[in-house]
């Protein structure tokens, strides 16, 4: 019995969750908070994102960034670039709602991935159709195209879809049998198409079967869809003043190289043209912000293919901030009773077996290396080799807990395309840290990450957060009891901090809970950057054990915990959180001297030396006009610059400027010297 209904809005009272997973029209996202699709392997085009055509990019970091032109190579003579305007509040996403934060633009966008589907067979006979969801703010559909698509093809394919949409057609939604759906695709021509719905069959048998149409069958204006939904009412529900195409990338089926290139369409959707004029104003900002480009302005480092993609080249001023996040880092683990550890970057190959890594997740490291007959591999993870020292001690109830952390750097093979600047590389250095306590400890010593969590974020101006907690899945190792211990603890944890979290109930993974915790930058991205997570499944491994008060062995709770995630990322978020402006503790000058001419050199080289035995970073230039050292200090994003000539030479100052606030006025040495060792030693952000 085929059935026609006229597509009325779904009632939201089951939430935006229940249909996260529709049959066709929309792919999973992952809980990261991106879309990570199951079906196809995103590939940004060459002039896109600095990729080959053939290649994929990075899936997990927001499409304003991912769609940014890569910076050229450093020429001879340096161009001038575009100034961030930091005086001026950037644009925020506060109004530009996501696909989850509004029900109305879900079903805009996703219908417009419908539009645009029927948009391009029209104007590109012999097309076939794949998937087509929704996404954050926009969606995609992926085509097989007879002849390649250029982005020159997308304002033909919007000028269609606005055409389509002032004919006010209806969406139509039908529900039929398996074998009615075969049949209508079969007589399209449409594989793809036939592969999802046998997809559907296999996974559930009772799956009900929906086809979503455009206009009425039969009619000149028709086109359909196999799809579970939701969509407008009409194409007339969509504003045609507030879509727009954004660019063409590439897309394996079902992810997997060996299947065929696909093309894939980006575009975005809005309510209205005021917010597609909002969210092309965040794209702008989010390119001048791109940590690709201001890290070769700024001389911070390099990604060069001549030595090897994903492999990151820190250049001097770019591995000062480093080393400065790395030694607040260490002092405050310190602080807050952790010990350090070193590990060494490759082991025999029966470590990653016994962990469980070489067959859960062999396609993600590098090819092993044979020495002295045995095999050895670069180390994927910290974990097995911090259990390792723990294996090497012998602990009693009264030594746990057991605090150890490490900036462990680990290599990961991705393919050439997905990398993606420092957010997504072959090799990179985790704030790892492990802790080994007893299982009436977890609760205390969770509260103690949240709380160093909060410390570092927020010195780093983070303060805005979203929590998320995954308890349970269906299949886990580990006793009820043990996960019900460990989820109250978790949730308790996170009640005393008085944080508000999103629970993900049967989210963790098989062998632990964890907690997942984003922080929103200055233009209101969110980006996945702490996570802790309990784990019952590697101790048990390696046969881990604490003599108990009893005087038995008992298997020790485990915890992994980073909070910048990798140091790599979190440099790139800095990056582009500041703009390239960094704060003046963390900035790797904080303060430029321009001696108006040579007559004041040594007076100048004097101020130098003061500012450096306060513990304070300060270069010297000369030979150039105040006009042009005034603008090469606001290009270098250089917190204090002081212009010193034959005046402040004999009255013992310096004329001050500052990158935040501009001119400052003459101030004494001795003046400019506290203020900035003030600022300095309390990791302020300016004078």
């Amino acid at each position: 019995m085929m059935q026609l209904i006229y597509h009325k809005p779904l009632q939201l009272a089951a939430g935006l969750a229940a249909r996260r997973l529709p049959l066709l029209g929309a792919v999973p996202r992952s809980r990261s908070g991106y879309l990570r699709s199951a079906a196809s392997l995103d590939v940004r085009t060459a002039s896109r994102a600095g990729a080959s055509p053939a290649a994929p990019a990075t899936e997990d970091v927001p499409a304003a960034t991912a769609a940014v032109k890569p910076p050229r190579q450093k020429q001879q003579k340096q161009q001038k670039h575009p100034q961030v305007k930091e005086k001026l509040p950037p644009p925020s996403l506060a109004d530009l709602p996501t696909s989850d934060e509004s029900e109305e633009l879900l079903r805009i966008r996703h219908s417009c991935a419908h539009i645009m589907a029927m948009a391009v067979q029209r104007l590109h006979k012999g097309a076939q159709v794949t998937i087509g969801p929704w996404t954050e703010r926009g969606f995609f559909y992926d085509f097989d195209m007879p002849q390649p698509l250029t982005e020159k093809d997308l304002p033909k394919i919007r000028k269609e879809m606005q055409r389509i949409l002032r004919k006010n057609l209806p969406f139509i939604r039908e529900e039929v049998s398996v074998e009615e759906a075969r049949a209508r695709i079969q007589g399209a021509g449409e594989p793809y198409k036939l592969e999802i719905l046998d997809t559907i069959v296999e996974r559930d048998p009772e799956a009900p079967i929906t086809i979503y149409h455009i206009g009425h069958p039969g009619s000149e204006d028709h086109w359909w869809d196999l799809c579970a939904g939701p969509h407008v009412e009409a194409t007339g529900d969509i504003s045609p003043n507030a879509i727009d195409l954004e660019t063409v990338a590439g897309a394996y089926w079902r992810g997997d190289e060996k299947r065929p290139m696909l093309q894939r369409i980006y575009g975005t959707a809005w309510q209205t043209q005021e917010q597609l004029d909002g969210y092309r104003r965040f794209n702008e900002e989010a390119a001048l912000r791109d940590h690709r480009k201001l890290g070769l302005e700024l001389d911070l480092f390099s990604i060069s293919d001549s030595c090897g993609g994903g492999l990151v080249f820190w250049h001097p001023k770019g591995s000062m901030v480093r080393h400065l996040v790395e030694e607040f880092w260490k002092n405050i683990h310190l602080q807050r009773g952790y010990q350090l550890l070193y590990t060494p970057h490759i082991a025999k190959l029966d470590l990653w077996k016994t962990s469980g890594h070489y067959d859960f997740y062999r396609d993600s490291m590098f090819n092993q290396m044979e020495i002295d007959t045995e095999e050895y591999q670069l180390k994927p993870m910290n974990c097995p080799f911090h259990i390792s020292v723990y294996k090497q001690g012998y602990y009693s109830y009264r030594d746990l807990p057991v605090r150890w952390a490490e900036l462990g750097t680990v290599y990961r093979y991705e393919r050439s395309g997905t990398m993606h600047g420092l957010f997504r590389v072959r090799g990179f250095t985790q704030d790892d840290a492990h802790i080994f306590c007893l299982p009436n400890q977890i609760e205390i010593e969770i509260l103690g990450v949240l709380d160093m969590v909060e410390t570092v974020l927020s010195q780093f101006g983070f303060k805005d957060f979203e929590v998320n907690l995954s308890t349970r899945p269906e299949e886990s190792v580990g006793s009820t009891e043990i996960w019900g211990r460990a989820e109250s603890a978790l949730k308790s944890a996170l009640e005393q901090k008085g944080w508000a979290y999103e629970e993900d109930v049967g989210g963790g993974a098989f062998y632990g809970p964890k907690i997942d915790i984003k922080i929103r930058d200055a233009i209101g991205r969110k980006w996945q950057c702490s996570t802790v997570q309990l784990d019952f499944n590697l101790p048990e491994r390696f046969d881990m054990f604490y003599i108990s008060d009893a005087n038995m062995k008992e298997r020790p709770i485990m915890i992994h915990r980073a909070i910048f995630g990798s140091l790599e990322r979190f440099m790139g978020i800095l990056i582009e959180n500041f703009a390239g402006a960094f704060p003046l503790w963390l900035s790797p000058i904080q303060c430029r001297l321009v001696p108006v001419n040579a007559a004041v050199a040594d007076y100048v080289a004097g101020v130098a030396d003061k500012l450096r035995a306060a513990g304070l970073r300060v270069e010297v230039v000369s030979g150039l006009s105040v006009g042009k050292a005034i603008r090469g200090a606001e290009t270098d994003k250089i917190p204090v610059m002081c212009v010193i000539g034959a005046r402040e030479a004999e009255n013992g100052s310096v004329a001050v400027r500052t990158y935040a606030a501009g001119d400052l006025g003459t101030m004494s040495v001795e003046e400019l010297v506290g203020k900035m060792a003030v600022a300095n030693s309390s990791r302020a952000a300016t004078l």
